[in-house]
C-alpha cells in the first residue's frame, strides 16, 4: 500500500441511501422477484458446490502423493534408498521449498488467466506422474529430486482453490466450503493409510518390485486419472465458466458484490498486473497472519509421522496403519460441525481456539503417558486440531477480501510462507527422541500457544478496524451495516 493508504481506507464501504433502495429492489426485479431469486441462488449454489466437490477428491490424492512416503517407511523405503541420519527427514523437507517458491507466481498466473478448470488439472497431472516416478528411484539424490519437483508442481493446487472458492461463495458460506475442501487433506491421512496398508501388506515383490514402489506407482496413476476427469468437472471464474446461464452469471457476479460493497472483478483493481502483490507485501496483517499460520503448522507436524507415532503403540505394519484412520474420520466429524457452527455464529477466533486447546491436552497426555489407550486417545485429541485450521483458513480468506488481485497473492503468500513450518517440523520428531517423543510434543505445545496469541492480536485489530467503520458510517449519517470483518 501506499504511504498514506490505511486499513480502513482499504476497505470496502457500502453507501446505503435512498438510491441504494431504489437499486435493491431493481436487482430483484432483474431475477423475477424475491423468490424467484432464492430459488435462482438455490439452484446456482447446487450447482457450483456439485462441481466443486471434485476439488475434495483432488486434496485427497494432493495429500496422499505428498505423505506416502512416511507409509512407505514402514516397508524398506530407507533401507532400499540407503538412507542415513537425517536425509529422510530431508525428503520430507524438500518437498516445501518448491511448494513455497511457486505459490504466489502460481495464484497471480491463476487470476490472469481465469482457467483453473485447465490449470489446476494439468498441474495434477504433472505431479501424477512426478509421484510415480518416485517408486524408480535408487538412492537418496534421486528421491530428493522428485520429492522437490512434486512439492513445486502441487503449489499450484490448494492455494488456487481457496482462490477459486473465494470467487464463488459469500463470507457466511465460505467456512463450511472450505472445510468440505480441506476435509480432503483430513480424509488423506484415514485413506491413504488404508490404501497403503493394501499395497504395502500384499504387492511386495509382485512383477518384481518391493511393495513401497508399488505405493508410488498406483498412487500416482490413480492422480492422472482423476485429473482428467477434473478438466470436464471444475467450474472457472464467473465471468470465464462457460457453462452458466446470463442469468447465473449475473447472479454469481451479484452475490459478490452484496456480500462485500463492491464487485469482485475489476471493480477495486488500480495500477497494473503486478498492484495486488505490492498490496500484500505492504500489509502487515499479512505477515502477521502468516507467522500465526505457520506456528500452527509447526504444531501440526505429527501429521507426516503419524504412522510413526501410531507404531509407539506396539501393534505390526498392517495394524498401525489401520490405526491412523479413525482418528482422522474423528477430525472430519469435528471440522465439519466446528465450521458449520463458526458460520453461523459468524465467528472465527473461539471456535478456532477451541480446537487448538483440544490439541494441546493431547500433546500433554502423549507426553504424560505411555498407556497404550490414554496415547491412542491423544492421537484423538491431537488429530482434531486440524478443525481449527480449517476455520483458520477460513478466516484468512474473510479478512483480506478485495481487491481480487490482492487476496490471490494474499492466500498464497500466507499458505506459502506458512509451510516453512512444515519444513521444520520435519525435523522435530528425530527417532532418536522415540517412543516418547516428549521434547517432539513440547515443541508442538509452545507453537499452538504462541498460534493462539497472535491470533487473538489479529482479532484484536480487526475489532479496532470494525469500530472505525462505525464511526465513519455515523459521521456520514448511514443508518445500515456496511461490510465488517469477521472476529
Amino acid at each position: 500500500m501506499s504511504a498514506n493508504h490505511t486499513d480502513a481506507d482499504s476497505l470496502p464501504m457500502e453507501d446505503k441511501d435512498p438510491k441504494e433502495h431504489d437499486s435493491h429492489a431493481r436487482t430483484t426485479a432483474e431475477f423475477g422477484g424475491a423468490e424467484a431469486r432464492m430459488e435462482l441462488e438455490r439452484k446456482l449454489l447446487w450447482k457450483i458446490d456439485l462441481r466443486m466437490s471434485i476439488l475434495v477428491v483432488i486434496y485427497i490424492l494432493n495429500y496422499v502423493d505428498r505423505n506416502n512416503a512416511g507409509a512407505a517407511r514402514l516397508r524398506g523405503f530407507s533401507t532400499d534408498l540407503h538412507l542415513v541420519g537425517q536425509q529422510f527427514a530431508t525428503l520430507l523437507s524438500i518437498l516445501y521449498v518448491g511448494y513455497i517458491i511457486m505459490q504466489i507466481p502460481s495464484n497471480m498466473f491463476l487470476n490472469y488467466i481465469g482457467k483453473p478448470s485447465l490449470y489446476l488439472p494439468a498441474s495434477m497431472i504433472i505431479w501424477g506422474v512426478i509421484s510415480a516416478l518416485t517408486g524408480i528411484t535408487k538412492d537418496f539424490t534421486g528421491a530428493l529430486l522428485t520429492r522437490f519437483f512434486l512439492g513445486f508442481v502441487e503449489a499450484a493446487f490448494f492455494p488456487g482453490s481457496l482462490f477459486l472458492l473465494s470467487k464463488w461463495y459469500k463470507r457466511n458460506e465460505i467456512g463450511l466450503r472450505t472445510a468440505i475442501l480441506y476435509c480432503g487433506n483430513i480424509i488423506s491421512n484415514a485413506f491413504g493409510a488404508l490404501i497403503a496398508s493394501g499395497i504395502l501388506g500384499g504387492m511386495n515383490g509382485v512383477l518384481g518390485h518391493a511393495s513401497w514402489r508399488w505405493l508410488f506407482y498406483v498412487e500416482g496413476a490413480l492422480t492422472c486419472f482423476v485429473a482428467v476427469c477434473a478438466i470436464f468437472i471444475l467450474p472457472d471464474f464467473p465471468t470465464t465458466t462457460t457453462w452458466l446461464t446470463d442469468q447465473e452469471r449475473r447472479l454469481a457476479l451479484k452475490r459478490m458484490e452484496e456480500d462485500a460493497g463492491v464487485g469482485d472483478q475489476g471493480e477495486t483493481e488500480t495500477g497494473g498486473r503486478a498492484h495486488g502483490l505490492y498490496l500484500a507485501l505492504t500489509d502487515w496483517k499479512v505477515w502477521w497472519f502468516a507467522v500465526a499460520m505457520t506456528a500452527q503448522v509447526i504444531a501440526l507436524s505429527f501429521n507426516a509421522y503419524f504412522p510413526t507415532l501410531s507404531a509407539t503403540l506396539g501393534y505390526n505394519p498392517t495394524v498401525t496403519l489401520l490405526l491412523c484412520a479413525p482418528p482422522f474420520g474423528f477430525t472430519v466429524i469435528v471440522a465439519f460441525w466446528l465450521s458449520r457452527r463458526s458460520d453461523a455464529k459468524q465467528e472465527r477466533f473461539y471456535h478456532m481456539i477451541c480446537s487448538y486447546i483440544a490439541g494441546i491436552i493431547g500433546f500433554i497426555i502423549a507426553i504424560s503417558s505411555m498407556n497404550t489407550a490414554a496415547r491412542y486417545v491423544s492421537l484423538f485429541l491431537m488429530a482434531q486440531s486440524y478443525a481449527g485450521f480449517v476455520v483458520m483458513y477460513a478466516w484468512m480468506s474473510n479478512s483480506f477480501p478485495r481487491p481480487p488481485s490482492k487476496r490471490a497473492v494474499c492466500l498464497s503468500l500466507i499458505n506459502g510462507f506458512s509451510q516453512l513450518g512444515n519444513i521444520a517440523g520435519s525435523y522435530v520428531w528425530p527417532s532418536n527422541w522415540g517412543p516418547t517423543y516428549r521434547y517432539s510434543y513440547g515443541i508442538c505445545i509452545a507453537c499452538s500457544g504462541t498460534a493462539i496469541v497472535m491470533s487473538w492480536v489479529f482479532r484484536e485489530h480487526l475489532k479496532h478496524l470494525n469500530t472505525k467503520l462505525e464511526e465513519e458510517e455515523r459521521e456520514m449519517g448511514k443508518t445500515e451495516k456496511g461490510f465488517r470483518y469477521l472476529l
